[in-house]
C-alpha cells in the first residue's frame, strides 16, 4: 500500500466521489487499487484520507484544534509526496524526528 499526499490546494468541502475525481484527473491514479490519499486543507489544520477496502471507500477526516500538519517533502518524479505508514501516523499525531519535540495537539478528554 502507498501513501499518497495530494498536491495542490483541494477544497475541503468536497466528498468521497469529488476526491476520486481529483485522484483520477489530476493525480492519474485509481482510487480502487488500494492506496491511500491524503488531501491537507490550506491552513493545515484539517485532513482527509481517501481510501478503497473491501467493499467499498472509505473517507478519514482530521480537525486539528491547535497546531497544524507537516507537510512531507514534494516528489517531482511521482508528482506527489509519497510517504510510508510511519510518515503518516507521524504527521497525523504530529510527532517529529527528534523525540523532545512535538508539535502542538489538543489532548482529549478522557474520564
Amino acid at each position: 500500500m502507498r501513501y499518497f499526499l495530494c498536491p495542490g490546494k483541494t477544497d475541503m468541502r468536497k466528498g468521497m466521489n469529488s476526491l476520486c475525481g481529483v485522484v483520477q484527473n489530476q493525480m492519474g491514479y485509481d482510487v480502487r487499487m488500494g492506496d491511500v490519499f491524503i488531501f491537507i486543507s490550506r491552513n493545515r489544520t484539517t485532513i482527509k484520507l481517501l481510501h478503497a477496502e473491501d467493499g467499498g471507500l472509505v473517507l478519514y477526516i482530521k480537525r486539528l484544534e491547535e497546531g497544524t500538519f507537516r507537510i512531507p517533502s514534494y516528489d517531482p518524479g511521482s508528482q506527489s509526496y509519497p510517504m510510508e505508514w510511519r510518515d503518516l501516523v507521524m504527521m497525523v499525531e504530529g510527532i517529529r524526528e527528534d523525540p523532545d519535540s512535538r508539535l502542538k495537539r489538543l489532548k482529549a478528554l478522557r474520564k
